[in-house]
């Protein structure tokens, strides 16, 4: 077994050190830039696809010079040829696929964008809890754009809980300077920081329980989010008739798609 492997499986998480460049990192804070613009237009404009555009909702202002103040934009890979290949990388999909396999599908690209002085908390939780694919099997990849520090509000895990199995989390609070949840009978103490250089990425396991701190640093605390998952977990959705396609990163005969209709669930 590999270290990676050996890693993931005690711990429910590993670390990729600065696989991306310097030019690499400011390709993507240029494309948040544009982003931020295309975000603008969608809301000026009464456009449905601004709902992807999730505005911070503790600052004072909902702008900063002129701009949506975003903490999320969800779909990126729909908007953005950089967060498309970023989730392709030639350095990250091998470490993904020692976890799960030659067979990848992408279920998640999103990008975090807590805002400086304010960006929001975020309570602890299993990713797998909310998300209608069983078996609860998924890496997600957080991708550090700029360093990442407690300070600003960093991931924070608790190691070995993929260990736990799927738990019931109620509604994920969010506040400016506490992350607390529904539910109040989880021991926290053993949580851990998990600060990150720009360029770095956590791995962790669909199951480990994670949250983050406030961004009370002067300067924004970006992160590129993904999550892979191998054919044989399955898309449950709301209703056997739900389906949805999902984008392939590697193997699956070379196609770039594949729909999945929702299994029937217990």
């Amino acid at each position: 077994m590999s270290e990676v492997r050996k890693q993931f499986e005690d711990q429910g998480y590993y670390i990729l050190e600065e696989f991306l460049t310097e030019e690499e990192l400011s390709a993507c804070e240029d494309e948040i830039e544009r982003l931020h613009k295309i975000g603008a237009d969608f809301k000026t404009a009464g456009d449905d696809r601004a709902r992807s555009f999730q505005l911070e909702p503790f600052a004072k202002s909902t702008e900063q010079d002129g701009l949506p103040l975003l903490r999320k934009i969800e779909q990126t890979r729909d908007y953005s040829d950089v967060f498309k290949d970023l989730s392709r990388h030639r350095k990250l999909v091998p470490v993904v696929r020692e976890l799960l396999g030659e067979d990848l599908l992408l279920f998640r690209s999103t990008l975090m964008l807590k805002p400086a002085n304010h960006g929001s908390a975020h309570s602890f939780h299993q990713d797998s809890a909310y998300w209608p694919m069983r078996p609860p099997s998924l890496v997600t990849v957080s991708i550090a754009l700029t360093d990442s520090t407690a300070e600003n509000g960093c991931i924070q895990v608790i190691p070995k809980s993929h260990g736990w199995g799927i738990q019931e989390w109620g509604q994920i609070a969010r506040d400016t300077d506490k992350a607390e949840t529904t539910r109040e009978d989880v021991n926290t103490s053993q949580a851990v920081d998990v600060p990150l250089k720009a360029g770095s990425a956590l791995l962790f396991h669909s199951l480990v329980v994670h949250g983050s701190g406030p961004n009370k640093s002067p300067l924004p605390r970006h992160t590129a989010l993904y999550a892979y998952f191998p054919p044989t977990v399955q898309y449950v959705g709301r209703s056997v008739a739900d389906e949805r396609t999902f984008p392939v990163i590697s193997g699956l005969d070379g196609r770039d798609t594949v729909t999945l209709k929702a299994e029937a669930t217990a």
